[in-house]
């Protein structure tokens, strides 16, 4: 045979189908299903190929990709295909292609009330679809939460719906899927009846209040074993009266909270001694005002021991309080040495005491470090890295040099936002803020920052990310800064050393709105 005449259809059934494994099963199915050989149509009919199908538009989705998909491949492949990830723009042209009579999961991405809800209600041409076949559903939800919305509202007419659609229901995720937080659910004031399922067993959501997340296990989901739960507020109604039985069916529980709370021990203790039947536990609290830090012996004693069923346990805890009795200050030794009876892994802490040691912040935290925020570091953290954290602030009452963002840059690879606050200069030396020329130090490199937030740092912090000189930021789309700091740092917006890093930057926000000037925009151009 020929060098020429060699055909990668001349290979057995077996090769091809290892060879077309190791593609993107879109590519493949787009590329050679139904071109008049039917061998080709029977093997990329398997499993492999059509159990789940990604058609959310890319680079690789074209509209001409999609059309030969929706016109001529789905009707075919219909009956195998279990799982669907696609776009809210798309959903009618690909769930009206096919039957789809083996769909059971749904991933919908950029969900938008006001241009999709029509397709979640009791008319919806879907419903047959929705009501009795999806058993997971993943959505990635594109509204935003802003303060005056009423979510008790937006709870009804959406989360409340798509339970009383999706009637078969088992998983139900919903994910972000802009840069702000979307709206959360608040069943606080609502029925249970507008919140309720007999088959959800696992749920992922954000919820306001932490009375929302008591009231999610009141009973109204009767079958929900695994809760994952983001808490934006986390305080105690001591008015209100819940269910406070053991939560036996709830075998795997994660509750993060971004914010301060200074109800841990009224709160989110109580809850977790419910769960007796317990076997994952993923924890992520700050809090402050305790009598004392957060640690092994604590959590050993007044969680720990009432799970014993538990077999993982993945946590970071934050404690902030006063620290007035100097002669008993904690150490890390001290506070690595409450964890000796602790079976769930290694453990770590960061200890920082500010204002002449009469305030102090303790974080402890297993390892390897799983969450994606770290907040309120200092020049102290730890020499390990943190490939997880994309969320990062760091805070000091001592200046932060050169070197320590340059430790930052390598201990976070992944940062995406950066929030800084730090008032004290960086140098005494006045006004060495104004020279463009860096030759003691290397340029730090945060290929992935998106968003910085310097309002509240010394002019010194201003240059020290701005200056090309010191600082590459190639992807900052969000610049946080006071108005007044930006306009010497950037010399009334005429400095070349600065315009390289404010080239990209489409939102700029300073300490009071204002209207910017034609000076402000020439210098960042894609406001």
């Amino acid at each position: 045979m020929k060098q020429s005449d060699i055909n990668i259809l001349d290979l057995p059934n077996e090769i091809l189908f290892i060879i077309l494994n190791k593609l993107d099963n879109i590519d493949v199915l787009y590329s050679l299903f139904g071109i008049n050989n039917k061998r080709l149509d029977i093997l990329l009919e398997d499993d492999v190929f059509t159990n789940t199908l990604n058609l959310v538009t890319t680079s690789s989705i074209t509209d001409l990709k999609l059309d030969r998909f929706c016109i001529y491949i789905l009707p075919r492949i219909d009956h195998c295909i279990k799982k669907f990830i696609i776009e809210g723009t798309s959903i009618e042209r690909i769930l009206l292609a096919g039957d789809y009579k083996n769909l059971t999961c749904l991933e919908l991405f950029n969900f938008e009330q006001d241009k999709l809800f029509r397709y979640f209600t009791d008319n919806s041409v879907f419903r047959h679809i929705f009501q009795h076949r999806i058993t997971d559903l993943i959505l990635h939800n594109n509204d935003q939460y802003i303060s005056k919305m009423r979510l008790d509202i937006y709870t009804r007419n959406v989360y409340g719906h798509i339970l009383a659609i999706f009637k078969n229901l088992k998983h139900f995720t919903i994910i972000s899927s802009s840069f702000h937080e979307y709206p959360h659910l608040s069943i606080s004031y609502l029925p249970a009846t507008v919140y309720f399922s007999s088959t959800l067993t696992v749920l992922c959501i954000n919820v306001f209040h932490f009375e929302d997340c008591l009231y999610l296990l009141d009973g109204r989901l009767k079958q929900l074993s695994t809760l994952i739960v983001e808490i934006r507020y986390i305080f105690n109604l001591k008015l209100i009266h819940h269910n406070k039985c053991d939560l036996h069916n709830l075998k795997c529980f994660s509750l993060t909270s971004y914010y301060v709370t200074l109800d841990y021990d009224e709160s989110v203790v109580p809850l977790l001694r419910r769960m007796t039947h317990l076997e994952k536990l993923t924890l992520y609290v700050r809090t402050r005002s305790r009598s004392a830090f957060v640690d092994g012996t604590h959590l050993q004693n007044e969680i720990l021991l009432h799970m014993p069923q538990l077999h993982s346990f993945i946590f970071y805890i934050s404690s902030e309080n006063l620290t007035f009795d100097l002669v008993h200050r904690k150490s890390y030794d001290d506070i690595q040495q409450t964890f000796t009876n602790i079976k769930y892994g290694q453990t770590s802490c960061i200890i920082d005491n500010f204002n002449g040691g009469f305030k102090a912040i303790c974080h402890i935290y297993s390892l390897p470090f799983r969450f994606t925020r770290l907040e309120k570091i200092t020049t102290h953290f730890p020499t390990i890295v943190f490939d997880t954290v994309t969320h990062l602030s760091a805070y000091d009452v001592i200046s932060m040099k050169h070197e320590f963002f340059m430790r930052i840059s390598r201990a976070f690879p992944m940062l995406k936002h950066f929030s800084l606050e730090n008032e004290r200069s960086q140098t005494w030396e006045g006004g060495k803020w104004k020279l463009d020329q860096n030759s003691s130090y290397s340029i730090i490199k945060y290929p992935n920052i998106i968003s910085l937030d310097i309002m509240h740092v010394d002019i010194d912090y201003v240059v020290q990310f701005l200056l090309e000189t010191k600082t590459y930021l190639p992807n900052l789309t969000e610049l946080k800064v006071n108005y007044y700091q930006l306009k010497s740092a950037t010399m009334n917006f005429t400095r070349d050393a600065t315009r390289s890093n404010c080239s990209k930057v489409k939102r700029l926000i300073v300490e009071v709105p204002r209207v910017f000037s034609k000076d402000v925009y020439q210098y960042f151009p894609s406001l």
